[in-house]
């Protein structure tokens, strides 16, 4: 139920009410919101070499990242890829706090972009929606929440199906639709419990997320020092605040904040910036807004509340890249080149070829000396592939003991063979041979190995 009683010492949540006041950072993160609610609801339609633009099949552990499709066998490069995204966090982080929540993050904006809009137009600015929640049941309450709760559930429906696409893909997500139920019983359930879930989060939970279930406002605290960019409060020319007076000020003995309290009063979380940087600001931006606007009417510059260190307020300085900075900047590029040519030098498939252990070479008919191989081929494609393997030179050749056959999507396959080299090409008791793979006519891989025979003179 919305309307918590609200005070201070109360034990029950205060419910937010949050005023909105539209300066030029929120026009900026509106501008940032609809490109990103766009290519949100279009991602699972969007193909890139006929992949999905990203794919998160954790029951099937298949994966799509901008067209290129990963399984468990590439696990080393999504445990460098998330490497690479930690200290990416941990740079971002020291050198910006925690904007990434406040422009970035899905939670903020779809709570403050799309179900607050949503509430605001129903219900009204923020004195009327704490006004509504606190009176009685009254037929025009009952309406208003009634159609509020309704399109929450409506856009929670379509988040719910976004999000399941991005785990099954679009064209399962499309077959729960348009076939029966009874055949998708458990697709069907999914929606419905995303969709409950979304909906209690955006209705009910809101800020709470933020400020209590995310661990990242914890890991920030522990990150950013004095030269780290945070939405903050300059006390050294604020205060001591004081409410406008007509009466002059020659001596100036107050500061620029004339404690008006509507950096708080706009506050999705309910802090007061004023009292420094907390563990709940998420760098939304929105007390900056409101405070220019009071700044511009009373005649004052800009910036009271704004994008500072703690040394740029207390020391005056300029924003700094510092030490550590660079330090994780220099470890972010080498992971990233790293994990780059590890990502756009692997191939479609992958053979491992190895000689019998403890096997010696045999004499074949015709002249020929016969090794035996096992191989282990990985299909890393998202279609079946029927491979063979060859020797790149014609006079070699192979025979199966056992055939690799057809390699299911993502499936791993192992095949016996004989390699037969004529006697007369063996001049030494190791001689390298050359071996591919080969699919779909053209060859895959190459791989190298040792072939043992008898020397010939």
């Amino acid at each position: 139920m919305e309307g918590l009683l609200e005070g201070k010492e109360s034990k029950k949540r205060q419910w937010m009410y949050p005023l909105v006041r539209k300066g030029r950072f929120y026009k900026w993160r509106s501008w940032l919101s609809y490109f990103y609610l766009i290519f949100f609801f279009s991602g699972p339609f969007l193909r890139i070499g006929g992949q999905p633009l990203l794919l998160l099949d954790f029951m099937n552990l298949h994966f799509v990242l901008l067209g290129q499709v990963f399984w468990p066998q590439d696990i080393f490069l999504f445990a460098l890829a998330s490497l690479v995204f930690l200290v990416c966090i941990v740079v971002f982080t020291i050198a910006f706090g925690r904007i990434f929540c406040g422009w970035i993050c899905p939670q903020t904006i779809f709570m403050e972009m799309v179900f607050r809009k949503i509430e605001i137009m129903i219900e009204g600015d923020a004195n009327k929606r704490k006004k509504l929640d606190a009176g009685p049941w009254t037929k025009e309450k009952i309406t208003k929440k009634t159609l509020k709760h309704a399109l929450f559930i409506l856009v929670s429906f379509l988040i719910a199906n976004t999000f399941l696409a991005y785990i099954i893909g679009s064209e399962n997500l499309i077959r729960i639709i348009i076939e029966p139920i009874t055949l998708h019983w458990v697709g069907f359930a999914s929606i419905w419990v995303f969709t409950l879930v979304f909906y209690l989060v955006y209705s009910q939970v809101r800020e709470l997320v933020c400020t209590l279930i995310c661990p990242y406002g914890r890991l920030q605290s522990v990150l950013i020092d004095q030269h780290t960019l945070v939405v903050a409060y300059d006390d050294v020319r604020g205060e001591p605040r004081g409410k406008l007076s007509k009466l002059a000020d020659p001596f100036n003995l107050k500061g620029d904040c004339v404690d008006c309290s509507l950096c708080v009063a706009v506050c999705p979380t309910g802090i007061d910036i004023r009292k420094g940087t907390q563990i709940e600001c998420i760098n939304c931006t929105a007390c900056i807004d409101a405070c220019d606007q009071v700044m511009d009417k009373i005649g004052k510059p800009r910036n009271l509340i704004g994008y500072f260190s703690e040394n740029m307020i207390r020391l005056k300085e300029k924003p700094t890249f510092t030490g550590r900075m660079m330090a994780y900047t220099a470890v972010i590029t080498v992971l990233v080149g790293v994990l780059s040519c590890f990502i756009f030098s692997r191939s479609d498939m992958d053979m491992t070829v190895m000689r019998s252990a403890g096997m010696l070479y045999q004499q074949q008919p015709g002249g020929y000396i016969s090794n035996i191989y096992n191989a282990e081929i990985i299909n890393k494609t998202d279609k079946n592939k029927l491979v063979t393997i060859v020797a790149d030179d014609p006079s070699i050749k192979i025979k199966y003991i056992q055939s690799p056959a057809v390699i299911i999507r993502g499936g791993t396959e192992k095949t016996v063979f004989f390699v037969m080299l004529p006697a007369s090409h063996i001049h030494s008791a190791k001689t390298k041979i050359r071996l591919q793979l080969v699919a779909d006519k053209r060859v895959i891989q190459t791989v190298s190995t040792n072939f043992i025979g008898p020397i010939n003179d």
